[in-house]
């Protein structure tokens, strides 16, 4: 399957508006593109401003509520936490079949994790484990300010220390007046993680369908991410 799985260094770093702009893009350049967001916490899935409803007005996809977010779970919890309190924990397993069951819909996915990469899912079942299960390269979104070269190095050393491939980072938010730890963090990133900053993106003050699809076109290296998928083709 070719795609990418957009990971965090931390909740509310900014995982769907990043997802939702690369997915509008390729969207835009042609491609045939689904989003998949397994497991949601706190809201409805069916809520217009929930990362599900989010995913779908970018991709456009034909996939139901349903088919992107199988397990919804009502407390803004980690899921595993969230999915105990309902007595419906779901596994490996559960997640795959959910998988199998919409992948051929589209040429390529962009995938939504929770939370960081080692949030848990389900009982012995990390965000890490999900990627893994999925077969799919990794993008690490970050928060721009103080303290996310360590966040963000963690991240990285962690999917790496699992086997996963990161192919890039991409920094959101990132204020309309930077202070220096904002100027310098994406090159102290790179150089420290080893892995290349895909875009550097503005704070949205209006994170409208529109707004998101701009965001990324213009601060995201989407020819590098199309490249990506056209080389999965390939092999």
């Amino acid at each position: 399957m070719k795609g990418f799985f957009v990971t965090g260094t931390d909740t509310g770093v900014g995982k769907t508006i990043i997802s939702c702009g690369i997915a509008a893009v390729l969207k835009k350049h042609k491609f045939d593109v689904g989003v998949f967001k397994p497991f949601l916490s706190g809201i409805s899935r069916t809520h217009p401003e929930s990362d599900t409803a989010l995913l779908k007005r970018a991709s456009q996809t034909s996939l139901t509520y349903e088919d992107i977010t199988p397990f919804e779970y009502k407390e803004p919890l980690a899921p595993y936490a969230a999915s105990k309190l309902e007595g419906k924990t779901a596994g490996i397993e559960e997640l795959i079949n959910h998988w199998k069951a919409i992948k051929d819909h589209h040429d390529c996915f962009i995938v939504e994790g929770a939370g960081g990469i080692a949030v848990p899912l389900g009982k012995d079942v990390l965000v890490s484990d999900a990627i893994k299960a999925l077969d799919l390269p990794v993008v690490i979104v970050a928060r721009p300010d103080l303290g996310t070269i360590n966040h963000t190095f963690l991240t990285v050393q962690y999917a790496k220390s699992t086997g996963l491939h990161v192919i890039g980072i991409i920094i959101n938010g990132i204020s309309s007046r930077p202070g220096l730890d904002e100027q310098t963090n994406p090159e102290m990133i790179e150089t420290l993680c080893g892995v290349p900053i895909l875009g550097v993106t503005p704070r949205l003050a209006d994170a409208t369908t529109e707004n998101i699809e701009k965001m990324a076109e213009d601060h995201i290296d989407i020819s590098f991410m199309i490249n990506q998928i056209q080389m999965g083709a390939k092999r």
